[in-house]
């Protein structure tokens, strides 16, 4: 049996300069993984890409669907297996799904220059969020390219890619707990899958798609981080630290936000303080219990599924994970709003809005 939580290339894969940008891609990789999938159908378990994000949101995004419906009264049924979820979506009128994440924890000292400072791996950031492109499913709604945007010319079409790294690309989002903020579009591999799951298509043509991004407000000395290593030329700095006990306060608030006319905007996921994760688990921070929960909820299903083969937290019942994992989340939250992009537009400067759909993407793009 086998378990991950991101496929990634070998070493200096995310900055060779012999491939292209749609290479180095979330989604490149992830065709990489559909191609050996495609060819070993069947045999030993083999779960992909199964942490926190990708991972368990993508069991969030379908009990949204389910918590939305029965707030509509619309009948959901008991969907099984990728039509029948897509279906769903459809009906419900969802157009856009944020990974919508707030990480609010915070150290005892400030961030010290030279240092890159963070709550999960700083090397996994880096390369994510800065050696790579900002990606994002494309919504069969959606009515225009963002600049710089570039659809890839193979595989299964769901995404599209920036001609520049994730975190330089700003979105507005919406969290329960802090309302409005601005998170970066920082590329994961949830982004293509979800999008390509909940996608319906009629023979070459697909007829509906959401449009999926990360939307992440990382904590303080992140983001100082951030700004720090873009300075230098996007060169990592040569010190590094992963804040456990020097946390003092805070905590990850990360779900799902799925919007569209018909419900507004609807949020659900974990709001996990750092006083609850040292109670569950000492030596731990919220962020890397989320995820450690997430492999831990993917390594038990595949010890009962055995003979699955290859899968993506997509195709996995989320309700035997959700199971698994809701005593490691915190608390459980689900929250509708009234929230839009258009509410955060700022009025005293011209911008490029849409008003007769404020679910397009170039409503949320902030920078």
């Amino acid at each position: 049996l086998y378990l991950d939580t991101v496929v990634e290339p070998w070493l200096g894969g995310y900055t060779d300069p012999s491939l292209s940008i749609s290479e180095r891609s979330n989604y490149g990789l992830r065709e990489t993984l559909l191609a050996l999938k495609k060819k070993h159908q069947g045999g030993p378990t083999a779960v992909s890409c199964h942490g926190a994000n990708p991972g368990i949101v993508s069991h969030f995004v379908k009990q949204a669907l389910l918590n939305i419906a029965k707030k509509l009264g619309k009948p959901a049924g008991n969907p099984r297996g990728r039509e029948e979820w897509a279906a769903l979506m459809r009906k419900l009128g969802v157009k856009t799904v944020h990974i919508a994440e707030y990480d609010s924890q915070v150290a005892d000292s400030p961030k010290k220059i030279g240092r890159f400072e963070n709550t999960w791996s700083v090397n996994g950031f880096h390369s994510e969020g800065i050696c790579q492109p900002c990606e994002m499913g494309w919504g069969t709604h959606e009515k225009q390219l963002p600049k710089g945007g570039s659809h890839h010319t193979y595989g299964c079409g769901a995404a599209i890619y920036l001609d520049r790294p994730g975190a330089r690309v700003l979105v507005r989002t919406w969290t329960p707990l802090h309302g409005p903020f601005l998170g970066r579009a920082v590329t994961h591999n949830e982004s293509v899958s979800i999008a390509d799951y909940f996608s319906i298509r009629a023979g070459r043509k697909t007829v509906f798609r959401p449009t999926v991004h990360y939307a992440y407000r990382s904590c303080d000395v992140s983001i100082l981080s951030i700004e720090e290593c873009f300075g230098r030329g996007s060169v990592l700095q040569k010190e590094e630290r992963i804040l456990m006990d020097e946390i003092t306060t805070g905590m990850d608030e990360l779900g799902v936000l799925l919007m569209g006319d018909k419900h507004g905007a609807y949020w659900y996921g974990s709001r996990l303080t750092i006083e609850a994760t040292r109670k569950l688990a000492p030596y731990q921070n919220a962020t890397g219990l989320q995820v450690t929960a997430g492999a831990l909820g993917g390594m038990i299903w595949a010890m009962e599924n055995p003979r699955a083969g290859i899968v993506e937290a997509d195709e996995i019942d989320h309700e035997r994970v959700m199971e698994i994992i809701t005593p490691y989340m915190g608390k459980m939250v689900g929250a509708f709003t009234d929230w839009t992009p258009l509410k955060s537009a700022d009025a005293a400067f011209a911008t490029d809005i849409d008003k007769s759909d404020p679910w397009q993407f170039k409503n949320f793009l902030f920078s």
